[in-house]
């Protein structure tokens, strides 16, 4: 099997999912595992938050909480963040017992045409202008007259990784006016793992963590203590020998100045690493930090491991405890969250 590996820490995520069950109080955390739980694999993570006593999961659409659905059984709601696209989502949703978030009346026609009489969340925009009700208060009365419950309201902030921005607390009043109206019973949902951080005195009935969960810190100023979950991790398949002179990988972008040793690894832009850190990023190796030099490769990258005393097939670290994927986002200026489910399938998900 190609040595590509995201191991996986299970202990890390469930220290993980407590903290942040502490830092909610009394509202329920709904575990956000789209994406395949952000690239670190439902099939794993899933599994370790209900044996932590989670019981409410939240997915994209209505093919990933099929995929849960199996995973996990029948005692778990599986909340769909888009809702439901068409008719076939609307037919999976009543055969598998999930809980679509609804924007648009079309929306709950197409539930309704199924047969389904089961609970929905409604979402409203508060100021990100993304999706959201127009009219909440009309949606919420078609629901109703279609025999579907209506669980409670959610929305979702802009800026919250940016505590001090001002549309946070106007995106907060909104909410607070919509849901002091709410009929007893309903619930309210505003805050994922940014929010949580920075303002958790508005956490209402339920929560919605995703990258927290991970062991990404939702702001770099305000520590949580979270661990990371994933190591990105491949072996060396080579050390090579390259003279002064000479030049390393596709387009010559390289040139040695000296003669060096070249570690040829298995890792690639196929399999998520950036291309972008060709020439500019790095893998470790115990304390010693070997440069990548060169431009990566689909299935490889090169490491100068001149000051290294690693051998082929010797494994190296791209991120995890030591180098986190906060760090290699920042070095490349974008967030964790493109790096992380960026990871592809053929990238072995395993128990650290």
């Amino acid at each position: 099997m190609r040595p590509a590996i995201a191991s996986i820490s299970l202990e890390n995520l469930a220290h993980n999912y407590h903290v942040l069950c502490e830092k909610s109080g009394n509202a329920e955390v709904m575990a956000v595992v789209k994406a395949n739980a952000y690239g670190h694999g439902i099939s794993l993570i899933a599994p370790c938050l209900y044996e932590q006593a989670c019981r409410s999961f939240a997915v994209t659409d209505a093919k990933e909480g099929v995929q849960l659905r199996q995973l996990l059984g029948k005692d778990v709601q599986i909340t769909l963040l888009s809702g439901v696209f068409d008719g076939e989502d609307a037919k999976l949703s009543v055969q598998y017992h999930l809980t679509p978030v609804l924007t648009e009346i079309w929306q709950a026609e197409c539930l309704q045409k199924e047969g389904f009489e089961s609970s929905i969340w409604l979402k409203v925009d508060t100021g990100m202008n993304r999706l959201g009700c127009m009219d909440w208060q009309a949606l919420k009365q078609k629901c109703e007259q279609f025999n579907i419950d209506v669980m409670g309201i959610m929305s979702h902030l802009a800026c919250a990784d940016t505590p001090d921005h001002p549309l946070n607390q106007q995106q907060l009043q909104i909410f607070q006016t919509m849901v002091s109206g709410l009929p007893q019973g309903m619930r309210a949902s505003l805050l994922n793992s940014a929010g949580i951080a920075a303002m958790s005195e508005a956490c209402f009935d339920v929560v919605r963590p995703g990258l927290a969960l991970y062991g990404i810190e939702p702001m770099e100023n305000k520590s949580m203590g979270l661990k990371p979950v994933m190591t990105l991790k491949a072996r060396v398949m080579q050390i090579r020998d390259v003279l002064q002179g000479e030049s390393i990988s596709y387009g010559a972008s390289y040139i040695v100045d000296a003669a060096m040793k070249v570690a040829v690894v298995s890792m690639g832009y196929g399999d998520g690493l950036p291309r972008d850190l060709s020439n500019q990023g790095a893998a470790f190796h115990g304390q010693d930090k070997l440069p990548m030099i060169g431009r990566v490769c689909m299935d490889y990258c090169l490491l100068d491991c001149s000051d290294s005393g690693i051998q082929a097939g010797e494994e190296v670290m791209f991120w995890g405890e030591r180098h986190t994927v906060s760090c290699v986002a920042q070095e490349l200026n974008t967030i964790p969250y493109t790096l992380t489910t960026g990871i592809q399938p053929r990238v072995k998900r395993e128990k650290a």
